[in-house]
């Protein structure tokens, strides 16, 4: 296999396709170089499995800690089970791909795709999904692609807000809009977006502009990479029913099939159709259990072959129903809602609780708020960070009447959490506004479409419950796609069940506020959408956004003025810096010894930011008196609270923080002449004094009677 390299500059970087020098044995291979950062995708083909019934598409993603020259985190040095990102990162490849393989197609198909090199500021996650793309073109599978992958942001200049094609890291932190955009030559497959409340114009402006700039160049230089060393393309057996068994199929149930889906109710539907389905497939495609056993493998295959063409028939025929006539499943006309509720303060010791219900889909959230104890660490290629908002999202079985295993949270768990999560992101307030780590979690306890909007919308009642400042509620709402066998009329509804997303070819998330969008997450099925499809899709999804937003409203307007009694309470100071190991103290023994001694918790960053967190107002405020003590230059006029460690006949010495003491005169412990010390003060007592006096040598000289008549003046 000869090497062959081709390469074009891509909004100012060199994007590098190579193959025939890497993994050789593999059915395709391509490295994929962008600035500093370089992928190695793979594919490799196997023959179906007996008796498959699905296309088994594996998209495996890792991040090679070597890629930026670092050690895997934590006690064992060797890469472990994939973290979140990857498995975002597998997702984001494997949507826009998998549509793009024929109907019956079930040879086994796995992309690996590793990370090599990260320079730190170009991320690998839209290189993998060009390379795989790539991958997937030169093989000899009969991929219908390739795809493109890009990512958009959007930054203020001096000339206004621009548009940016694949943003560094940096300038990330700059951008109101994180756009991640797959296409091909026929238009975009998938989408995801986290924003600030971006308008629609302003995210069809970010797709056309990722469509130009990005998409288009990037599939040209994978096209000619496939000109030099493209394989034909071998489409094998397709696991398709037989034409006569269609057909029988059609004529046995095809009046029953669609009375039955005309059905309202989700159970009562799915009992009708069971039923025809098992009536069907008993009375004319029985199992031969007599005989020889070819009799019998003969049977089973037109047995099996039955069920497929069943589904097929029901998908048809609900399009069809859709599509002609508007009649949905459960009843709705196309951008009809269905009905929605949702109440707060379901739970008495959550910071804060909603219970959210859109039909028969059902998200029960709650809302925690912590200390910078509580941040999740995050350890990858990039520089370790900590995340203080977290979503995470909860599909039991029982949510759809099922038995099943129960396991840890699996790729669509992750990712429908990781789409509610940055859907809310934009309105939460700063750190500095707002410095509580926040954790919201949604468990769904009934599924019947569009669970990651229900996670959205009761996300957003929790957060505004535990009195979390948003800059404004959030909804968020599902459109699907319609369309007839020719694909020329098509039909968009509105809020999706489970059927519709099952049977239709798009659903399209949008959440937002009511001045914009804050997450968007495209799944498709059919090959691709255009502009004028999308600009069509987010005036339905804004005008649906709305009209959620009205009756989450009812429910609770505005966040709570104060948060859960049961939360803790937080303060935040800043300290000079040079002060931080005067408050730790040797070996952490006064930072200790002030937790210990007030019940609270405090976290040092370096930058000189204290934050202090207790159960109550009181305990926080004296350890912030003694924190400012200890690390604030004393300065005369200011009052202290302290405890008087000594007593001498002519006064007390009192400690404003460990390490510094003041004498507070007898003659200012007091109004009126005082004949002992003990007549007023003892040690261990804690009282407020005022600094009256600074003197040359550093010595601090305090006055009670000063601070008692401070407090006693009004204002």
């Amino acid at each position: 296999m000869q090497h062959v390299r081709v390469e074009r500059e891509i909004a100012g970087r060199t994007l590098v396709l190579e193959t025939g020098k890497i993994a050789k044995l593999c059915d395709a291979a391509v490295m994929a170089h962008y600035a500093g950062s370089s992928v190695l995708a793979t594919v490799v083909r196997a023959k179906p499995r007996e008796g498959l019934d699905f296309f088994p598409l594996t998209v495996d993603y890792r991040e090679k800690t070597a890629a930026a020259g670092k050690f895997p985190g934590g006690f064992r040095k060797r890469e472990g089970a994939p973290n979140e990102k990857e498995i975002l990162t597998m997702r984001m490849i494997d949507r826009p791909i998998r549509p793009l393989f024929p109907d019956g197609f079930i040879d086994e198909i796995q992309v690996q795709v590793w990370v090599m090199s990260h320079d730190g500021e170009n991320d690998t996650d839209v290189l993998a999904g060009t390379a795989a793309s790539a991958a997937l073109a030169i093989s000899n599978a009969p991929f219908e692609g390739p795809t493109a992958t890009v990512r958009v942001g959007r930054v203020v200049t001096d000339d206004g807000l621009r548009y940016v094609l694949n943003p560094t890291v940096t300038q990330l932190e700059y951008s109101d809009l994180d756009m991640v955009l797959a296409g091909h030559k026929d238009g975009v497959n998938m989408i995801e977006v986290g924003a600030a409340e971006v308008d629609e114009k302003g995210v069809l402006g970010a797709i056309e502009f990722g469509i130009e700039e990005g998409i288009k160049p990037v599939l040209s230089l994978i096209d000619e990479l496939v000109k030099k060393v493209g394989k034909d393309k071998v489409l094998g057996d397709l696991a398709l029913p037989p034409g006569d068994v269609v057909e029988q199929v059609r004529k046995a149930v095809e009046g029953q099939l669609t009375e039955a889906r005309r059905i309202p109710g989700k159970q009562a539907r799915s009992e009708r159709v069971d039923a025809i389905r098992k009536a069907m497939l008993e009375e004319h495609f029985p199992l031969k259990t007599t005989g020889t056993y070819e009799d019998f493998l003969a049977s089973q295959k037109r047995f099996n072959a039955a069920k497929d063409a069943f589904r097929r028939l029901e998908e048809k025929i609900t399009r069809r129903l859709i599509v002609e006539s508007g009649a949905r499943a459960d009843g709705r006309k196309p951008t009809q809602i269905r009905p929605i509720s949702s109440e707060v303060g379901v739970f008495a010791r959550t910071h804060g609780s909603a219970l959210f219900q859109r039909g028969e889909t059902q998200s029960l959230c709650s809302c925690t708020l912590g200390t910078g104890k509580d941040e999740q660490i995050i350890d990858g290629l990039l520089p370790e960070y900590s995340k203080k908002f977290t979503l995470h999202y909860y599909f039991p079985p029982f949510c759809t009447g099922e038995a099943k295993r129960i396991m840890g949270p699996g790729r669509r768990e992750i990712g429908h959490g990781a789409l509610a999560e940055r859907s809310l992101l934009g309105v939460l307030p700063s750190p500095e506004e707002f410095p509580y780590t926040i954790r919201v979690v949604s468990d769904i306890t009934e599924s019947n479409g569009s669970s990651s909007m229900a996670s959205v919308c009761g996300g957003c009642l929790a957060l505004m419950d535990a009195g979390v400042p948003i800059k404004a509620p959030v909804a968020g709402i599902s459109v699907g796609r319609f369309a007839d066998d020719s694909d020329a009329n098509e039909l968009f509804v509105t809020d999706i069940i489970g059927e519709e997303d099952f049977f239709g070819d798009m659903d399209f998330k949008v959440a937002g506020t009511r001045e914009g969008i804050t997450g968007i997450q495209l799944d498709l099925k059919t090959r691709g959408l255009v502009l004028s499809q999308i600009e069509r899709i987010f005036e339905q999804a804004r005008v649906g956004r709305l009209q959620i937003l009205e009756i989450m409203e009812q429910t609770i307007a505005k966040p709570r003025p104060e948060i859960s009694t049961y939360a803790p309470r937080l303060v935040t100071l800043h300290i000079n810096p040079e002060k931080i190991g005067k408050l730790i103290g040797p070996g952490g023994k006064t930072i200790r010894g002030m937790q210990d001694k007030y019940g609270v918790t405090i976290d040092v960053e370096d930058d000189g930011t204290v934050m202090i967190a207790a159960p109550n107002g009181d305990s926080i405020e004296l350890a912030k008196s003694e924190i400012e003590a200890l690390c604030e230059e004393i300065k005369v006029g200011t009052i202290y609270t302290g405890r008087v460690v000594s007593t001498k006949d002519f006064g007390a010495f009192v400690e404003l923080a460990p390490g510094t003491d003041g004498m507070c005169h007898i003659s200012e412990l007091a109004e009126g002449y005082v004949k002992n010390v003990s007549d007023v003060v003892k040690i261990g007592d804690v009282i407020k004094v005022k600094v009256i006096l600074v003197d040359d040598q550093g010595r601090i000289k305090l006055s009670r009677k000063a601070a008692l008549a401070a407090e006693a003046t009004p204002g």
